[in-house]
């Protein structure tokens, strides 16, 4: 069964917005689990415009299913990690500037880099994935670079879904068969919505979990949190 991680940046973007702690990003974490979430899923970045460092620390011990903390491994990234302990690090390419996720790892390129990061990490015990776009020379990368798990970058299957479905997904799913071929873990992220998850999910072999915030975050403005978490979760 494939597990759903939702994403709360959004929870913190509005928070940041006005100041104060309105809306709690840690009850929201805690009654995004209770409302039957597998996981709580942050992007922390170094001008804190969402999710804080003190966020990343408070969550820790209210989280009863699984911690999956994003982000470029900076140093300070690559601390913090090492002392909250997630159950899972995602490792993303994007640089502090970059408003968000918007492509894969060149695992051939920064083979040598990833490897070093991903020992570090797995070295703690904390299960790495790192976020690939959907090729097989990438996903033979991310194996040779020492991840246990991939996250297939999933915005150009959003963006090809309602123009032919069959075309947009066909990457993902050998990409998804390479992984499988190879013993790696799969999850999926980005633009992945109530209109095009349920596709993605009945298709793709041995999805382990997808991480969804933007979308989920949206319509639980109008659908109310967790009636928005129980309709994802019954598309996958």
């Amino acid at each position: 069964m494939t597990k759903l991680s939702v994403n709360i940046n959004k929870i913190a973007t509005i928070r940041n917005a006005r100041g104060g702690n309105t809306p709690n990003v840690l009850e929201a974490a805690i009654n995004c689990q209770k409302f039957g979430a597998d996981g709580i899923t942050i992007h922390p970045r170094t001008d804190e415009r969402h999710i804080t460092k003190k966020d990343v620390y408070d969550i820790k011990p209210i989280i009863n299913t699984e911690y999956n903390i994003e982000g470029y491994p900076s140093e300070d990234f690559i601390k913090m990690v090492l002392e909250i302990e997630p159950d899972q690090v995602t490792l993303v390419p994007d640089g502090p500037n970059v408003l968000t996720s918007c492509a894969g790892w060149d695992t051939i390129k920064f083979q040598d880099y990833l490897r070093e990061v991903i020992s570090i990490f797995k070295e703690a015990g904390i299960r790495t994935s790192i976020f690939v776009n959907p090729r097989l020379d990438m996903i033979q990368g991310a194996i040779n670079c020492g991840a246990d798990r991939i996250e297939l970058y999933t915005e150009d299957y959003a963006l090809g879904y309602n123009k032919n479905k069959e075309k947009a997904i066909a990457p993902y799913i050998e990409s998804a068969k390479k992984a499988t071929e190879l013993g790696l873990g799969i999850n999926a992220g980005h633009d992945l919505s109530l209109e095009n998850l349920a596709y993605f999910a009945k298709e793709i072999p041995n999805l382990d979990e997808v991480s969804i915030g933007h979308a989920l975050i949206s319509d639980a403005l109008y659908l109310g949190l967790e009636n928005a978490i129980q309709m994802y979760k019954r598309l996958l």
